[in-house]
């Protein structure tokens, strides 16, 4: 694993190129940054400023290299590099609050965004007019859409939001693509169609990972729960309620495993074997050797009332991040089969991190 750090101030989102030499970050502000891999360190080729508001979700199309923003000033932009310099598309979302997330398709043909106006807009390119229209999921969702993830078959769509409920809905436009054949979440699909809702997730669903098949879906709330919907089983939701703080971020690294981070600061490895046998397998930080020697007792007891507490006078924590981490990415592998994912946290770091299979 390696850490860098892109200054002090917190990473709300990221997304890689499709060999993974750039990065696009963006440091809790209205500006998103590229940087490109130079031997051991990051350098800042592009800055990427047509937001108002602060960035919160990044996507970088790995195949037709586009990159796609979304932010707080109810925006989103399509980027598309022409002779060396990002140009920035405006995209019709038709949102009266802010966008919360935003994720490409795996065929690349349109994007989901979330936002505080309770609805999803599905975004794609209509070729007549030369821009990006949307269409918009509104159906029972009562509250900010907090997340979204993509089936592999590019039309059903998973999304978490803030009124602690879990969705699957048919993203399928009939303008752009072939009428899809049945999946196991079910075979009718007209655009928003509900195919799964999970209520009471026990607190705002803040990431949601669907399975390498698309045949399990993850989610993790607010309520220090991961729980994973089988719907080879009927579509039953397992829950696990861990003992550590709410996790962010879940991320699917093998049909049967997941790592999920967040306020924690340090990831965790989960595996789903079947109904009921969602289990917590290991925390994957390795953590700091301190170099604490031993304390004198004068020191001890001044700590004791100074900070009602007997540790060391540094206030580092024992593991790679600093603060809680916001996102996981995927670095290198398939959701298959997944060698390296990446983490940014509110500590203004990136680490790289190998997943041993």
């Amino acid at each position: 694993m390696s850490l860098y750090s892109f200054g002090l101030e917190p990473l709300s989102c990221h997304a890689w190129n499709k060999d993974r030499t750039q990065i696009a970050v963006s440091p809790n502000s209205s500006v998103a940054i590229i940087y490109e891999k130079k031997g051991n360190e990051w350098a800042k080729i592009h800055e990427l400023t047509e937001h108002s508001g602060r960035i919160t979700g990044i996507d970088w199309a790995p195949d037709s290299n586009r990159i796609v923003t979304c932010a707080s000033d109810r925006n989103a932009y399509v980027w598309t590099l022409k002779d060396k310099v990002w140009k920035p598309t405006l995209v019709l979302v038709r949102i009266n609050r802010a966008a919360t997330f935003v994720k490409w398709s795996p065929l690349e043909n349109k994007f989901a965004l979330g936002s505080g106006a309770r609805l999803i807009s599905v975004c794609y390119f209509e070729k007549e007019n030369d821009w990006w229209l949307s269409k918009h999921i509104k159906k029972s969702i009562r509250s900010t859409v907090m997340c979204l993830d993509w089936h592999p078959n590019n039309i059903l769509l998973a999304a978490g939001s803030s009124d602690f409920h879990c969705r699957i809905f048919s993203a399928y436009i009939k303008e752009i693509e072939d009428k899809p054949g049945p999946t196991a979440w079910g075979a009718k699909m007209p655009f928003g169609e509900m195919l799964l809702e999970t209520k009471d997730c026990g607190g705002w669903v803040h990431s949601v990972s669907f399975s390498p098949s698309g045949d399990h879906l993850a989610w993790v709330a607010h309520n220090s729960s991961i729980s994973v919907a089988d719907a080879t089983q009927g579509k039953e939701v397992t829950q696990l309620t861990t003992d550590r703080l709410p996790l962010l971020s879940v991320l699917y690294v093998s049909p049967t495993e997941m790592v999920a981070a967040g306020h924690d600061c340090c990831p965790f490895q989960f595996s789903y074997k079947g109904p009921g046998s969602l289990k917590f397998v290991k925390k994957l930080d390795i953590p700091k050797q301190t170099s604490r020697g031993s304390m004198s007792a004068m020191q001890h007891f001044r700590n004791l009332d100074k900070k009602a507490t007997d540790d060391d006078e540094s206030n580092e924590l024992g593991c790679l991040h600093q603060n809680s981490i916001t996102q996981l990415c995927i670095v290198s592998g398939t959701k298959a089969h997944v060698d390296k994912y990446s983490s940014v946290g509110l500590d203004g770091a990136m680490v790289l991190w190998d997943f041993k299979h």
